[in-house]
């Protein structure tokens, strides 16, 4: 009996004009914690989209063993049945169902030609006990938070009898604490036998916990690093990923000195419209010309609901009191085209559902925000507008066939840099990014890092918002550390620790104004 309850050999996937994967060969060894790594478009998710069956027999060539018999998955229901399940970074829940309704869905438990829905029930405490989930299983999915939803689809997987669990960005979009949970149920499961591959972009839980680590570039596998033998370090893999060293993944901006107060916010107090509860107190807060300043805190806080308030995008807030000035002038944005048109941009922290048109291609996404730019009339002068996206794609690297290639085929890191591209093509003064590295990879991290450097050298003003403390400490030239609404604290860089930024992201109570 082999030790690998999994090895595809082979396996090549091609889309038009592009080989996402080439003569891949992948082995998983029965009970262990098998990390993928790699950078936004290596051909991580590709290839486990090929295991899982999402793309099926037949489309790719190559071939899947599982426990050493080959296997021709022709849909997800085929690769369920030899025990995988797979959980995408976009989680497949219904948030008006309940918990067991969802742990079940698709497999419900019959008793005849009904479903039982009481031992369903007592199912799902099972699954649930097992993934340290104290919820009734009747609370709705609306009612949960992010990691605890994470667990559920994990819950989900288990119900399933799965015996190889795949985790695509499992902790993007959680929090230190849940992000360590998460973690630790990965080992308690290897310690019950199940096997687990995990695509991760965070090179530092990736360490901690992988048994083995395989990274791909260009779709095509560089290595696998076998982490029982020895201590695998983050540099090492970084190499592997890109091709080369990258010494510090912060780089340094040398002798700039921000220049003059350009935006403040004095005693901004706003209120949720249907709750009737207020979500920011007595917020100040300000940001020089040429200086990054950082948004900190834990989830919840009230940063995102920070931004949006600002940009005008205020139609489940009130704004009940406070003072905004952009460039000298005191405004208040009812809508995000008035902010844009005195010189805000935000860069939203989900770019799929908020920050870009999936189904337009890149063109249309980077000129939309200053249309009038490239307008004739009523009518937009198209050659204009590719001459203009194509500067943008040369300047920012974002690596696309062309201009004119759908935006929701692209990479990560390439959606997030079209992103941007968008809003530099509306030439603000200052410029909101919301996590702008979240799920990406640490090749696209450091190009987006070098971009915010020239961008405030050229005289630009950002705020970041972040939940990765070594970005806050490795970026901001300041940072204000915000905990339930209100400001709790504010540091230059040079006096700041992550013992410091936690221990004001935890306090409660009157904020410290900024």
């Amino acid at each position: 009996m082999t030790d690998y309850i999994l090895e595809m050999k082979g396996i090549t996937k091609e889309f038009p004009g592009v080989k996402a994967l080439d003569d891949v060969g992948f082995k998983v060894r029965q009970g262990e914690i098998h990390c993928l790594v790699g950078e936004n478009g290596a051909g991580k998710s590709t290839l486990m989209k090929v295991l899982s069956g999402v793309y099926p027999f037949g489309t790719y060539r190559g071939e899947i063993v599982i426990n050493g018999e080959i296997q021709q998955f022709r849909h997800i229901s085929d690769s369920e049945r030899q025990g995988i399940a797979i959980i995408y970074q976009e989680l497949a829940l219904f948030p008006e169902l309940s918990i067991y309704e969802n742990i079940f869905m698709g497999h419900e438990i019959m008793n005849g030609i009904v479903i039982d829905w009481n031992e369903t029930i007592l199912q799902a405490s099972k699954v649930l006990e097992r993934v340290g989930l104290e919820l009734d299983p009747a609370t709705k999915i609306k009612d949960l938070g992010v990691g605890q939803r994470q667990l559920v689809e994990i819950a989900k997987a288990l119900s399933k009898d799965v015996h190889l669990l795949i985790l695509d960005e499992p902790t993007a979009a959680l929090n230190e604490d849940d992000s360590e949970n998460l973690l630790n149920l990965l080992r308690e499961l290897k310690e019950q036998g199940v096997t687990s591959i995990m695509i991760s972009h965070k090179l530092k839980e990736v360490v901690s916990i992988a048994d083995t680590i395989t990274v791909l570039r260009d779709g095509k596998v560089v290595c696998s690093l076998d982490a029982q033998e020895r201590q695998i370090s983050e540099q090492e893999i970084i190499r592997h990923m890109v091709g080369r060293e990258i010494e510090n993944i912060y780089p340094k901006r040398e002798g700039i000195e921000p220049g003059e107060v350009i935006f403040e916010l004095k005693n901004w107090s706003v209120t949720d419209r249907t709750s009737r509860r207020e979500i920011l107190h007595s917020v100040n807060l300000q940001v020089r010309r040429g200086e990054i300043v950082a948004l900190a805190g834990l989830m919840g806080a009230g940063r995102t609901e920070l931004a949006l308030s600002l940009f005008g995008n205020v139609s489940g807030y009130e704004i009940t009191s406070g003072e905004m000035y952009l460039n000298g002038k005191q405004v208040q944005f009812k809508h995000p085209s008035e902010a844009i048109a005195q010189g805000m941009a935000y860069v939203t922290e989900d770019r799929k559902a908020n920050g870009l048109i999936l189904i337009q291609d890149v063109k249309f996404n980077v000129s939309l925000p200053a249309l009038s730019k490239l307008a004739r009339g009523l009518v937009v002068n198209e050659h204009e507008e590719i001459i203009m996206a194509n500067e943008y794609r040369e300047s920012l690297d974002i690596r696309t066939p062309s201009v004119q290639t759908m935006v929701g085929t692209l990479s990560g890191g390439n959606q997030q840099k079209t992103s941007l591209a968008k809003w530099l093509f509306a030439e603000p003064s200052l410029l909101i990014l919301d996590e702008p590295t979240r799920g990406i990879d640490v090749g696209a991290k450091f190009e987006i890092y070098t971009l915010m450097n020239q961008l405030v050298e050229q005289g630009m003003s950002i705020i970041m918002i972040s939940s990765e403390l070594l970005e806050v400490l490795g970026m901001s030239d300041r940072l204000y550390i915000m905990s339930e609404g209100t400001i709790t604290g504010e540091l230059a860089v040079e006096d700041a620790t992550e013992e410091k930024v936690m221990a004001m992201a935890t306090k409660t109570g009157e904020g410290v104004a900024g």
